[in-house]
């Protein structure tokens, strides 16, 4: 006879196969009788399974959606199909900035059969992601790696090359991955700086545990991090200027990615760009075509007006050159 728990889990997966089974031929097919059946019926509506029933000899069970995630049975070729779905939900960012894919694809492989994990791996080694022209590779296992360290709570040495391909070795402490629309940034606390720092995931060549656990105090908003990161960063000239419009209006005008934004009011904002030069900068800020007031440097400032200046007289007489 096979413990009450087994036989729980086979209730379970009986009733997901099919929309509806009568009393009895669940206990047909469990070997047992319609009173254990009921009996297991309630146990799993203790453990969170919504069962609906219907009265009298022909009436049936039925699972619905419940109000809180119970346990899921899966067979192999379900289990390597929600995790295949994950991992590429995650490497494409298709449900956001969060991390809900990739904590949903951890908690997965952590309970995988050895021969659907094996399963993965074969095909994550044999699968492409193909990012587009200016997004970097990055490989699922990378991902999982980062997710797993921020999950952990410990110091990890990590293995990185910046923008110029300078190898280092950090001593980090991992909090949060982030993910922008494009490229996912690792988000930790560099232990000799004593100082909160975002690294770009595709440039992580390796990360250690060093199972040195860290409790981190009052870590900063990881995603705020990331934007003003990538907004300010390394660009050899920042111009500061005045949106005549609301917080949610200058996001849409000007992405986080490319600008730090902050209230003056209800009405305008402040959004401080980085460029490569002066000229560059005055070309972005015409395509924006919304007024604007450029408050800082003066050098942007008179790129723009020159700019004006010339479309102004381009088109003055209505003619043609």
């Amino acid at each position: 006879m096979i413990s009450a728990s087994a036989r729980l889990l086979r209730l379970v997966s009986l009733l997901a196969a099919k929309p509806s089974w009568t009393c009895g031929e669940l206990a047909d097919r469990m070997a047992v009788t319609d009173r254990t059946v009921r009996r297991d019926i309630a146990k799993l509506r203790e453990l969170g399974y919504a069962i609906e029933s219907d009265p009298g000899p022909w009436g049936g069970y039925r699972l619905r959606a419940g109000a809180r995630t119970p346990p899921l049975i899966l067979d192999d070729e379900e289990a390597l199909a929600v995790a295949v779905g994950l991992r590429e939900a995650a490497l494409s960012g298709a449900l956001g900035g969060d991390q809900a894919a990739l904590s949903a694809l951890l908690k997965l492989r952590q309970v995988l059969p050895q021969r659907i994990a094996d399963r993965l791996t074969e095909m994550d080694d044999a699968f492409v992601h193909t990012p587009r022209p200016d997004e970097p590779q990055i490989t699922p296992g990378m991902l999982l790696e980062l997710a797993a360290a921020c999950r952990r709570g410990e110091r990890a040495q990590l293995s990185y090359r910046d923008w110029e391909g300078k190898a280092t070795v950090r001593d980090v402490d991992p909090y949060r991955l982030v993910h922008t629309g494009r490229r996912w940034y690792f988000v930790a606390r560099e232990v000799t700086r004593d100082q909160w720092r975002t690294f770009r995931a595709d440039r992580v060549d390796r990360l250690q545990p060093t199972g040195h656990a860290v409790e981190l105090i009052d870590p900063p908003d990881p995603a705020l991090l990331v934007s003003r990161s990538v907004a300010n960063g390394p660009y050899p000239l920042s111009a500061t200027i005045r949106l005549p419009v609301s917080m949610d209006q200058a996001l849409r005008l000007i992405p986080a990615t490319v600008g730090t934004h902050r209230p003056e009011s209800p009405d305008t904002t402040i959004v401080d760009i980085g460029g490569p030069d002066a000229d560059g900068l005055a070309r972005y800020l015409l395509s924006l075509a919304t007024p604007l007031r450029v408050l800082a440097p003066d050098a942007v400032r008179q790129a723009l007006l020159r700019r004006t200046q010339e479309l102004f007289e381009d088109n003055a007489n209505g003619q043609s050159r």
